[in-house]
């Protein structure tokens, strides 16, 4: 799980280059609305882009757990200011490793409060 460290930390500095060393060459992202980002450098390229434009941009690990096969499961939440206030957003990741070590997939699940 230590790649998993070394990818948020990587994240959380927009230290690019060493979020790519956690990255599979073919790593695929599926995200909360379907969307997809495949390859190292596209991927790289897209986390840089979005984070850059969310202000005060904060991320807090949660926990980690590892999952038969090989995977794991990562629930955190992503902070930015919004509006004037703090904006939360929970979510939950799962992870897949190639035979490196190196995150192969990963697939994002926003968790959202019921319906008022």
């Amino acid at each position: 799980m230590k790649v998993l460290e070394r990818y948020f930390d990587a994240m959380r500095a927009c230290d690019w280059p060493a979020l790519a060393d956690t990255l599979a060459e073919g790593v695929h992202r599926t995200g909360p609305f379907h969307d997809e980002v495949r390859g190292r450098d596209a991927y790289v390229e897209f986390l840089a882009g979005v984070i850059a434009k969310l202000p005060n941009y904060q991320l807090d690990v949660e926990r980690i757990r590892a999952i038969a096969g090989g995977g794991a499961i990562v629930e955190l939440a992503e902070t930015i200011d919004r509006k004037g206030a703090r904006f939360r957003t929970p979510e939950a990741l799962l992870f897949e490793f190639d035979a490196d070590g190196r995150i192969a997939r990963v697939d994002i699940y926003i968790k959202t409060s019921p319906p008022t």
